[in-house]
């Protein structure tokens, strides 16, 4: 099978066609999707029809599946977050910038979006690659960030949100140290490696310094030419690299469903 990928953006995003994702796929099926992921940071489908154990199945073949530190999961699948926003919703998951978990000692290298329900119009998400934010750096900048760490919370993401699950257990909420610039294990490039969403400060810094350079790392994140945007439609799945990609989930549909 050879799959058609029409690219969103010339940085970042393609959508994916000739795909059942609900098959049993074969080893070159998967190793064609993994490669696009590589070059494209971001893959979408369309037209897909997934129940839960077909979600993991799909994802089982690109390593072991992340259970969530504090989120609740359906009954008989930890390894599933439900996405849900209507009429009562105050706000969604993933409103800022942000890289999934980010703050788990290991983190997940990738996230599988599945969505049944959109709302008429809105309900957007963007991509942004961080491999491009590195890559704009001056060098001088660049030399600099390297060796330095940066703290990742969960406490002040999770804490009022995910409290306790179904049988009354409390949910963790893990710290962790990562590198501001890593290199991504399966394509050697450098990516900046902090997020709004999880980064609290830069180890060993001033925080008013730590703070400058992390505004400044944010700021290029959101830059609209390191991005794309992809319009949901019923059926729709995204599959993004956590290890170099940002994304951020616009919640301008209120009080229609997501």
């Amino acid at each position: 099978m050879t799959l058609q990928a029409t690219p969103l953006s010339p940085h970042i995003g393609a959508e994916i066609s000739g795909v059942d994702l609900s098959a049993e796929l074969t080893d070159d099926t998967i190793a064609e999707i993994r490669s696009a992921l590589l070059d494209h940071k971001v893959i979408f489908f369309r037209d897909q029809k997934l129940d839960f154990d077909c979600h993991k199945a799909f994802g089982r073949r690109f390593g072991e599946l992340h259970v969530h530190p504090a989120a609740p999961a359906p009954e008989g699948h930890p390894e599933l977050l439900v996405i849900h926003a209507d009429e009562s919703s105050k706000r969604v998951a993933g409103q800022g910038w942000h890289t999934d978990v980010s703050c788990d000692a290991e983190p997940p290298m990738a996230s599988i979006l599945y969505l049944e329900e959109v709302p008429e119009a809105g309900g957007d998400t963007l991509f942004s690659n961080m491999y491009a934010v590195y890559d704009a750096l001056s060098d001088r900048m660049k030399d600099y960030l390297k060796g330095l760490t940066a703290v990742h919370s969960g406490k002040h993401v999770y804490r009022g949100r995910y409290y306790e699950d179904a049988q009354g257990a409390r949910h963790e909420h893990p710290e962790n140290e990562h590198p501001i610039v890593r290199t991504h294990p399966e394509t050697g490039r450098q990516t900046i490696y902090v997020n709004e969403g999880f980064t609290t400060r830069i180890r060993k810094m001033n925080p008013i310094e730590g703070k400058a350079i992390l505004d400044c790392l944010y700021k290029m994140a959101a830059h609209p030419e390191f991005q794309c945007r992809f319009k949901w439609t019923p059926g729709s799945v995204a599959f993004w690299d956590n290890r170099c990609v940002q994304h951020l989930a616009v919640f301008d549909y209120w009080p229609q469903v997501r």
